[in-house]
């Protein structure tokens, strides 16, 4: 993939959210999660088609991504990659093919995200393939609202079940920062078992 991006797009981090999956998309969720939107991105409506919305998105961006190598362990280990990411356009717009590739002292990683808009729920479904499994994940589903993407879905980690929050946030018309959090049961001393969102 050719570094001819003049964007940035930072991931602050990802984690493995699946036995096969070696890769996932990003990870924490910053401080400016839930910041108001940014003047560039339009406000929307209950009954609005959001097939335009990644449109912010398509063409290539430099990319910054940081990892964390072991979630749910209590681990601080991290690691960061550099690379490029190209978004395009398929089925005339009611599809995006995301095309990511870094390197970093860990090594390398090719992945892809195929976004496919559903016009009846009005819903994006996000498809997470990487090459070192060759197979797609779980989907993650959501919208847009507001000009900040969330979407989710459920998954296993190391024989865990997790609830999946992903976010695209946005900064700028140069500028993206996308997050992932993930939910696992834990108990809590005098308590019931609940759920608590983690960084993944």
């Amino acid at each position: 993939m050719p570094n001819t991006a003049s964007r940035f797009r930072t991931i602050f981090a990802f984690c493995a959210c699946a036995a096969a999956a070696a890769v996932a998309w990003p990870a924490r969720v910053d401080a400016q999660s839930n910041a108001s939107s940014p003047p560039f991105v339009q406000q929307t409506s209950a009954n609005r088609d959001g097939q335009a919305d990644f449109d912010f998105e398509i063409g290539p961006w430099k990319t910054h991504l940081r990892r964390l190598l072991k979630p749910l362990t209590g681990s601080t280990t991290w690691a960061e990659y550099d690379g490029t990411t190209a978004v395009r356009r398929v089925w005339n717009g009611r599809a995006n093919l995301v095309e990511l590739e870094v390197d970093g002292p860990a090594g390398h990683i090719e992945a892809l995200s195929l976004r496919l808009y559903n016009p009846q729920s009005r819903q994006w479904s996000l498809n997470f393939a990487n090459s070192a499994a060759g197979t797609m994940a779980v989907p993650t589903l959501g919208e847009f609202r507001n000009g900040r993407g969330e979407f989710y879905d459920q998954e296993t980690l190391n024989g865990r079940a997790i609830l999946v929050r992903f976010l695209i946030l946005p900064v700028s018309a140069d500028t993206i920062r996308s997050s992932k959090r993930i939910r696992t049961m834990a108990a809590r001393r005098g308590s019931s078992t609940g759920w608590r969102w983690t960084p993944a």
